[in-house]
């Protein structure tokens, strides 16, 4: 497990990511990995706001959804270049969650959770009925992939795939420096407590509504990416379906840790494909697999581990302290 830790862990993690198309039989199974990274990246901006920040946001699809919409919506219908929408998905989510966050992070607890489910639904029923702008159930077709830099192009499997994991790096390293910093460490005590952290001189709500935007804003570039793979959207990107997925991925890796969402991601969409033969009744297996893992591994499989090794190295640490107590004792005899 050590080969897991540290820089060398994520050297690993980054060589089997970029190894995989290699190894993969098909271009089908090369689609499913770059969608999987998408949600990472939709999962990582969850996890901000629920694991280190402590709200339980339930509209995090629905602004994955608006950063895809506002992609297709600028290049189908204006014929933006992809960059640009690419780039205003990110503005547009961001400034929507700022206001939204400026009005939900007034509550506390399960009645923040129940705001954000309404605004959640309220988004999907605008995306399905403002058919002007969204096109309504019939959805946005034709959205072009993202456009080539220089010599380089995405119109292919792979060529996506590696763009989406240079996002998906990018997002694990910016996400790394947020919460190690003094800003990360804020969020942090905003969800041990409130009253601790005002007591510390934190603004309460100024910090809750920056975390909140940061985490709106990943979910805006992974349904931008989101856009520009699948090429087509429907009103159900923005269902409480996908919001319920990410929150599972969060849960089966760890809340609150960096490597979670990822483990939790990946490892959710394996299971899911390889259980594709049962079609129907494959819920009636991973059901109970997920039960069966949140009952006795609370904490996610990162998180669990995180705390058995800190577990392991106290018991170390203590058995050193008493070699060192005896030595003394025997010193002193």
């Amino acid at each position: 497990m050590r080969l897991l830790e540290g820089k060398a862990g994520w050297a690993l993690l980054a060589a089997l990511a970029l190894a995989f198309p290699l190894v993969a039989p098909n271009n089908y199974l090369i689609s499913v990995a770059t969608l999987a990274f998408i949600m990472a990246i939709a999962a990582l901006g969850l996890n901000l706001i629920t694991g280190y920040t402590g709200q339980f946001n339930l509209a995090h699809g629905a602004f994955m959804a608006i950063g895809a919409y506002t992609v297709g919506i600028l290049t189908v219908d204006h014929q933006v270049p992809f960059w640009i929408a690419f780039a205003l998905a990110g503005v547009v989510t961001g400034v929507l969650g700022y206001f939204i966050g400026l009005l939900s992070l007034r509550l506390r607890g399960h009645y923040f959770s129940i705001f954000t489910l309404c605004v959640s639904y309220i988004l999907f029923l605008l995306i399905e009925k403002w058919e002007s702008l969204t096109h309504g159930p019939v959805g946005i077709m034709g959205i072009p992939a993202p456009t080539g830099i220089g010599p380089v192009r995405f119109d292919t499997p792979l060529a996506q795939y590696y763009l989406v994991l240079a996002f998906l790096a990018l997002g694990i390293w910016v996400m790394a420096r947020i919460v190690r910093s003094l800003l990360g460490r804020s969020f942090m005590a905003v969800r041990n407590s409130d009253d601790l952290a005002e007591a510390l001189g934190i603004d309460l709500m100024r910090t809750k509504t920056l975390s909140f935007v940061l985490s709106v804003i990943y979910a805006g570039f992974a349904g931008a990416l989101y856009a520009g793979q699948v090429r087509f959207l429907g009103p159900d990107l923005a269902s409480e379906a996908v919001t319920f997925d990410l929150i599972m991925f969060v849960l089966v890796g760890g809340v609150g840790t960096l490597l979670g969402p990822l483990v939790g991601t990946f490892l959710v969409t394996a299971l899911t494909q390889s259980l594709q033969f049962l079609q129907d009744y494959r819920m009636v297996v991973f059901g109970p697999l997920l039960v069966a893992l949140i009952i006795f591994l609370p904490d996610g499989i990162v998180g669990t581990w995180l705390k058995r090794r800190a577990r392991r190295a106290d018991a170390v640490q203590g058995e050193g302290r008493a070699q060192v107590a005896v030595t003394e004792a025997k010193s002193h005899a």
